[in-house]
């Protein structure tokens, strides 16, 4: 601790990132007199979570003696009841392990799926134009939640601990209740109007006569509790058949949508191949179709890899306006290609190409911003939201899990199954309604995102393993929907390129351009002269809010040791070590 200060201005900064004053300096997440942000750091095992009593949960199974995998089914579990805006077992995800004594990663796709009763303009009203009320605030909206059946193949492949013994902890949370933050209030007040129109929703978030929870207050989830039990009890067949999936069903239907209990027992995760790339002697692991995720985080590396990053240095005009343009072609191509890989042919081997990433670079101008409307997907061979979440957790022995789930808007439909506590998905809206039309992130897409039965939406999640000499690196991943991709490409560049810690890398401004809109997003934080150079060059520049919530952990490849950060960008969120 000698020589190092905090800085009482930044203190707040990481009170919103969920730690104590003690637990900073404890862990060392303060500042020398160089201005460093430092990360957590610890020896055995960690996890990085966007809620704290989660990630406490998840620290504790591998302090007891479990595995990454064990964690992280136990914080995900969790999360539906801390984080009901987005932890979930009402919707799906995707992760990725990374098995450290075969040297293997595996990539567990448990995406929602279309009901057997979608159909193609399902979305679409009277006048053919799409209805986005219908495919976000409807029984309609919700696909076949995959998170029950996603964490039960995680640990059936690569846990240790029993079934049972990983959800039980949630169940306890749901039962004795948890203490309400005021983020979580607020959150609850700001979906006021979606979750009364169902009085299943309004009598679990709302108190008697719907006056609100407030900071310090119980929120008890007792149905939830019950649906859990009956989960540990009876594996994913207490979830998919009987009486949880009939009600879900009756609920759904009862909103206007069609998942009947056979759509619910028919449900499968998928394990699938991740997609694979490098940058810069370093190997990036991501989410394959129907993640867009890893496909275009790989493609925007391979095509800044062409540029001296470092030397122009980070979040200068230069180095963002070349961010900036590599991002807009691989959205571009994001509109064409991608979609579920069992019911369209994806080019993911070309769009990761190192080739197609030269053709790319030809295509940039260094001096001035190509616009939008003169970029298309390119011609190849055939072929969420703020409100996600995602967490990371490496163990002792260097297996990781990196998770993201959603539900995708905040609450997803608001629609609760009555009498278990299960808030339902919205993710029909990621597919396409109508090709050309923009969803709820402002992402357009095409026929291969069209709606169809037994189909799985695209998805912009991007759970990320980085590693070196074939150990892991980072464990990474962010919500923010169609910002997810960027957001953790600037994790990864801000750490290979620009030399920052896990800390740095997570807390430094960021920047975002998905093609259309034709505006480029950045926080606040990058400096005026660097946006007029950004102007000057063409580009429209838009300051907004902040974007995403890395939970990010890095190990050392030398000696284990393992250093994390949640981003402070969200309050309640906490990386833990043991």
């Amino acid at each position: 601790m000698k020589g190092r200060i905090v800085r009482p201005g930044r203190v707040a900064a990481f009170m919103l990132a969920g730690m104590s004053f003690s637990a900073m300096a404890q862990q060392a997440a303060i500042f020398d007199p160089m201005d460093r942000i430092h990360p957590v750091w610890a020896e055995s095992g960690m996890v990085s979570a966007q809620e704290r009593l989660a990630a406490e949960i998840g620290r504790d199974i591998m302090a007891q003696g479990g595995n990454a995998v064990d964690a992280g089914v136990a914080v995900a579990f969790a999360l539906a009841v801390t984080l009901p805006r987005a932890g979930n077992i009402g919707g799906g995800g995707f992760m990725l392990v990374h098995d450290a004594e075969t040297g293997r990663t595996h990539a567990i796709d448990y995406r929602e799926m279309a009901p057997q009763g979608a159909t193609r303009d399902m979305f679409l009203d009277a006048a053919g134009e799409a209805d986005s009320d219908r495919s976000l605030y409807s029984g309609a909206a919700s696909g076949v939640p995959g998170t029950v059946a996603g964490m039960k193949l995680a640990l059936d492949n690569y846990g240790s601990m029993d079934w049972a013994e990983v959800i039980s902890p949630a169940i306890r949370l749901a039962e004795e209740g948890i203490a309400v933050t005021p983020e979580l209030a607020d959150s609850i007040e700001a979906e006021r109007a979606h979750l009364e129109k169902f009085p299943a929703s309004a009598a679990i978030f709302f108190k008697p006569g719907g006056e609100s929870y407030r900071p310090g207050d119980r929120l008890v989830q007792a149905d939830l509790a019950k649906t859990l039990r009956t989960i540990a009890k009876d594996g994913p067949d207490g979830f998919y058949k009987g009486a949880v999936a009939e009600a879900v069903a009756r609920s759904v239907q009862a909103a206007g949508g069609v998942i009947t209990p056979e759509d619910m027992a028919a449900y499968k995760p998928v394990l699938r191949e991740p997609v694979r790339g490098s940058y810069r002697g370093y190997d990036i692991v991501s989410m394959p179709p129907p993640s867009s995720g890893g496909v275009h985080l790989i493609q925007i590396l391979n095509a800044l890899e062409g540029y001296p990053i470092a030397t122009l240095g980070q979040n200068t005009g230069e180095t963002i306006h070349l961010m900036a343009e590599a991002m807009k072609l691989a959205y571009a191509d994001r509109s064409e290609y991608l979609g579920d890989p069992d019911f369209v042919d994806v080019p993911v081997a070309a769009l990761t190409g190192k080739d197609y990433a030269a053709e790319m670079r030809r295509k940039i101008s260094a001096d001035f911003a190509t616009p939008s409307t003169m970029i298309k997907p390119a011609d190849l061979a055939p072929y969420e939201s703020d409100q996600t979440t995602h967490f990371s957790v490496v163990d002792k022995d260097g297996n990781a899990v990196s998770n993201t789930y959603t539900i995708n808007l905040n609450y997803g439909s608001g629609l609760v199954a009555e009498g278990t506590g299960v808030l339902m998905n919205n993710e029909m809206d990621d597919f396409s309604a109508k090709p050309g039309v923009p969803n709820a992130f402002g992402l357009v897409g095409g026929d291969a995102n069209a709606v169809q039965a037994g189909k799985r939406p695209l998805s912009s999640m991007t759970p990320t393993m980085v590693l070196k000499d074939g150990k892991v690196w980072l464990v990474t991943g962010s919500p923010g929907g169609a910002r997810i991709i960027t957001t953790v490409l600037q994790v990864v560049m801000n750490m290979i390129d620009h030399g920052m810690n896990v800390a740095e890398a997570s807390t430094a401004p960021r920047i975002h351009h998905q093609w259309l809109p034709d505006e480029l997003r950045v926080e606040e934080g990058i400096g005026l002269d660097t946006i007029r150079i950004l102007q000057a060059k063409g580009h429209d520049v838009v300051v907004k809010e902040a974007m995403g919530s890395t939970q990010s952990i890095m190990r050392d490849p030398a000696t284990g040791t393992l250093y994390g950060a949640s981003d402070p960008r969200r309050p309640d969120a906490a990386t833990l070590g043991y």
